[in-house]
């Protein structure tokens, strides 16, 4: 699935995905402003799973529940998609478009 994102847009950086505790990820080499591959293991395990919980008890309550998240952090946007057991993040360079890219993301998701 990694190599399927990767394949949305070029505009795509880093993608990870996290399933009951099992992390794989990959980025694009020489990467501007990217962030450490041990910074990254953190926010996929801690980080990014306590968000999607906030946002989705958040979401719940009269929302209509979540989609996914979008975080614009000064180097790049992370788009946060929740999936049964865990979540596919996928790290967008910041002139990009991360809610054009985010939704071809969830397509390719739900049609697996």
């Amino acid at each position: 699935m990694i190599d399927t994102i990767f394949g949305l847009s070029e505009s795509i950086r880093y993608v990870a995905v996290y399933k009951h505790g099992d992390l794989q990820s990959r980025a694009k080499a020489n990467t501007e402003g990217a962030s450490s591959s041990e910074s990254d293991k953190y926010e996929e395990m801690l980080v990014n799973p306590t968000l999607l919980t906030l946002a989705s008890q958040r979401g719940n309550i009269d929302c209509g529940g979540l989609d996914y998240l979008i975080v614009r952090y000064g180097n790049f946007f992370q788009f946060v998609l929740p999936t049964d057991g865990g979540h596919v993040s996928v790290c967008i360079e910041a002139d990009a478009n991360p809610i054009e890219i985010g939704v071809r993301v969830r397509s390719l998701v739900q049609s697996v």
